[in-house]
């Protein structure tokens, strides 16, 4: 009997290994749980296009937007296991079990992270006309004005509002909530002075930088962003304070290893092409190439960081 096991299990691992070589043979779908024409659908797209002539098979983006990304995470967690469904992963992946009641899916026993090829910082931005000279300007003034004056963010849970809320407790300053539905909505409170200020992604409110309507006093990317390079980080002011958007590449839990090296070798191959790269950064994106066993330690302390990043802004969605 233990025999029999022993080459059925033989068996089965030599038919996973056969399978995973000739991975793939058909088409892969490309679940994005955003709306067509969000940031996240738009790096979904370029990524696509690339990948399918790298893997030698059409890749599909399926949008299966809803509930902050939960609708797709959710289907993406219960897809087959065997590489023929990618999934595009967020922050939104990690925040949502800490700030929904209820979320059917588990980010870490769900999903293998593959690959993070890109990730975007926000802007603490405030206007240009009426808005603090730089970053301590502004604390200055939040701290002599505690709880008068408002922020903008993109919703409850969303980066924009985690961010300052990571702002909010490294300086010790107090400021009003102001929740709208997204970056663009962010970036029109601030310039109608509705708030003091917003952190939007960058690359929407880079041209309102460019034109010199918005004025960019900190990034939170871990690094000065070679396209403000004159910005300083909110990190060089409070360490730890780093908070990127990041755009990955997951799998369902219990897809094959080899699969799994398959589609992080092919990721991670597009960025041999400078030119596509230089594109896909110009707005302030940045290109992190992060690979499947950096990504894995990587993720787990993300997921640990936004909880806790949700427990200090006392956000929740029932």
């Amino acid at each position: 009997m233990r025999r029999r096991m022993m080459l059925l299990s033989l068996s089965a691992l030599v038919a996973t290994r056969a399978r995973a070589q000739s991975y793939p043979t058909r088409p892969v779908r490309f679940l994005v749980p955003f709306i067509p024409g969000s940031a996240p659908d738009v790096i979904a797209r370029q990524i696509a296009e690339r990948l399918s002539p790298a893997l030698g098979q059409p890749v599909v983006v399926e949008n299966r937007p809803g509930s902050g990304g939960n609708i797709g995470f959710t289907h993406g967690a219960r897809a087959a296991n065997d590489g023929y469904t990618l999934i595009l992963g967020t922050n939104s992946l990690v925040i949502n079990p800490a700030l929904y009641a209820r979320v059917e899916y588990d980010p870490l026993a769900d999903f293998i992270p593959v690959h993070l090829p890109f990730a975007m910082p926000h802007l603490l931005a405030v206007s240009a006309e009426a808005g603090p000279r730089d970053l301590a300007a502004l604390v200055a003034l939040l701290k002599a004005e505690p709880g008068r004056h408002n922020y903008a963010s993109g919703g409850n849970g969303s980066g924009a509002h985690l961010a300052a809320e990571l702002l909010k407790s490294r300086a010790g300053v107090e400021a009003v909530h102001v929740p709208y539905r997204g970056a663009p909505d962010i970036i029109n409170a601030v310039l109608g002075n509705q708030v003091l200020f917003g952190l939007p992604t960058m690359s929407t409110a880079m041209p309102l930088v460019t034109a010199g309507r918005l004025r960019a006093i900190a990034v939170t990317s871990p690094q000065r962003s070679p396209a403000l390079p004159d910005v300083p980080t909110l990190a060089e002011h409070y360490p730890d304070a780093e908070v990127v958007s990041w755009f990955a590449v997951m799998v369902p839990a219990g897809t094959p290893a080899p699969i799994v090296a398959r589609v992080d070798a092919a990721i991670r191959g597009l960025f041999a092409d400078q030119a596509w790269v230089a594109r896909m950064t110009a707005d302030g994106t940045i290109a992190v190439n992060m690979g499947h066993e950096e990504f894995a330690g990587y993720y787990r302390g993300e997921a640990a960081k936004w909880a806790e990043l949700v427990r200090l802004s006392g956000a929740r969605v029932e």
